[in-house]
């Protein structure tokens, strides 16, 4: 965005040194850039065929160009991801001439790649679980297709606008924004009388009340950190701004290294696994055998399973109040509609759940293991077990429930072992988006940097600045990631800015806060608005 609606850098500052961000790649920087990112697809490619021919479900060549073209989407994301929220990360680093601005971005990239290898997978199924049902249910359809495409372009369409007009937007809100344009405009879509999940109010609060309070967080306890450390340690080189283009003292550039990697870190394994989940459905959709179930399950682990799901029937049969036996197929749909409405403590829907854990139960019984799942049973018992597996967390949610406490920690021993069974993720997933994030990262860094380092406050930063609010940002982030709750790093790292800034006296440019402001605030309507508009477009070119 241009300085007229950014704000103008002030110049009655003291003369301080602006770093160079001025800085051409080298041949082979560039060479080597683009031998990483052919190898990282090539390598994708190679363990797609792999898992298939393994799992007894080859690809074929349409199939197959067509995953490709899904993966390449998926992996953009999180290549514009990279680019457009972990420059926050480096600002701070380059502006107090701690690290040249190369090796910073260089050495971001590949502490963000480190984060998503270790990345808990959490996160990835939280915001799967913000997708209507039926579309989850019915991922390898045009529906579920139209879905992934719709909110994935809508994402990266916004994410580069944003990064365009130099403005630190976060691609959490993005997606999720994407995800609800999504779910709304599959309901309204609905023909009368057609039951549809549409969104998940209850998650959508949950993970928008998070995307709202991290940014305040970031603003108090930057401001808070500054002040304390102002107290503790006092040391005058600390609080100023470089005068030159050298390094800070050894003790302040490590501090600063450190809060930078700190913050990439978190960055990885909190965003890196928005496109994993994303990748998931993909795979999930053309290719059920190899990537439904977790076939790297232990086949020692099975006769727990088994024994599990025949104490989970046990509880739903006792609280089904005599319902009369239903096959498994009006079981599923009875448990399907009432994933739909939110009405699950329902004595019909005790006995529907009792039928569908039996069936589940005898699924893995009969094959011996979950590894050996045939792959015409595959589609069936995955859903079966992502429908009892929502089920029994919307049980645990509720208020109204009449489960006692044995009866609930017997349901929660169940709920993990079909989470194990359906929430994996494969390590060339981890490693594919690894890759796009920590590649991402390399290009187009500079106009969040400028942003971030010149323009939030009306002073050049201060290297306790960069500190304070890079220490709470990576804080924070790794708390999300701990509660599998999805975090803007833009958001709170540059509310970690303005905090510090604020905190110092240094003033703030109220024209960029605004800016961000407003992004922040048109984020989710416009993403929702064009995830919505992609969706009602795809689903009516599929007729």
């Amino acid at each position: 965005m241009s300085d007229a609606v950014l704000g103008e850098i002030p110049h009655d500052e003291p003369a301080v040194a602006r770093p160079k961000l001025d800085h051409k790649p080298s041949a082979p920087g560039a060479i080597a850039f683009i031998l990483v990112l052919l190898g990282g697809l090539a390598f994708a490619a190679y363990s797609i065929l792999v898992d298939t021919a393994n799992a007894g479900e080859p690809l074929a060549i349409g199939a197959f160009a067509f995953l490709g073209l899904a993966l390449l989407i998926a992996l953009g994301f999180e290549f514009v991801n990279g680019f457009h929220d972990t420059a926050n990360a480096v600002a701070t680093v380059i502006y107090t001439h701690s690290l040249p601005p190369v090796v910073a971005v260089v050495w971001s990239g590949f502490v963000n790649f480190t984060g998503v290898l270790f990345s808990s997978g959490a996160v990835a199924y939280g915001i799967i679980a913000l997708l209507p049902v039926e579309l989850i249910l019915q991922v390898g359809s045009g529906a579920g297709y139209a879905m992934i495409f719709s909110l994935l372009l809508a994402a990266i369409v916004w994410n580069l606008g944003t990064w365009a007009l130099g403005i630190p937007n976060s691609s959490s809100h993005a997606l999720i924004g994407s995800v609800m344009g999504v779910g709304l405009a599959n309901q309204l879509m609905a023909k009368q009388g057609q039951a549809t999940s549409g969104v998940d109010w209850s998650q959508a609060t949950k993970v928008l009340t998070t995307l709202l309070v991290s940014p305040v967080v970031g603003f108090i306890s930057a401001a808070v950190l500054l002040l304390l450390m102002k107290f503790l340690i006092r040391s005058k080189k600390l609080y100023e701004a470089p005068k030159d283009a050298s390094p800070p003292p050894w003790w302040i550039r490590g501090l600063l290294i450190l809060t930078c990697t700190g913050v990439s870190f978190a960055h990885g394994s909190n965003d890196g696994q928005k496109g994993m989940g994303l990748i998931m459905l993909i795979l999930i959709g053309v290719a059920p055998t190899a990537y439904a179930l977790n076939r790297t399950m232990p086949d020692s682990g099975a006769p727990a399973f088994i024994a599990t799901a025949q104490k989970a029937s046990a509880v739903f049969t006792a609280h089904a109040a005599g319902v009369p036996a239903m096959d498994v197929v009006a079981a599923r749909s009875k448990v399907g509609d009432a994933l739909k409405t939110k009405k699950v403590d329902d004595p019909a829907v005790y006995a529907a759940l009792a039928v569908v854990s039996d069936d589940i139960a005898g699924s893995v019984q009969h094959s011996g293991t979950i590894r050996r799942i045939p792959a015409a049973a595959t589609p069936n018992l995955r859903n079966d077990m992502y429908l009892v597996s929502d089920a029994v967390g919307m049980l645990g949610k509720s208020k109204s429930t009449t489960l006692s406490a044995d009866e609930s920690k017997t349901l929660k021993g169940f709920l993990g072992k079909l989470q194990s069974g359906t929430r994996f993720i494969p390590v060339w997933v981890k490693v594919t988006v690894a890759l796009a994030l920590g590649l991402g990262t390399m290009i187009g860094w500079k106009r969040i940097v400028v942003t971030v380092g010149e323009k939030i406050g009306k002073t050049h930063l201060t290297y306790a600045q960069g500190a304070a609010a890079e220490l709470v940002a990576a804080v924070t982030i790794f708390g999300g990631d701990y509660l599998g709750l999805p975090m803007s790093t833009t958001h709170v790292l540059s509310s970690g800015v303005a905090g510090t800034m604020a905190a110092n006296g240094s003033g703030l440019q109220w024209s960029t806060l605004r800016s961000i402001a407003l992004a922040w605030v048109t984020t989710l309507p416009a993403a929702m608005a064009i995830a919505g508009g992609l969706f009602f477009i795809l689903r009516h070119l599929q007729g």
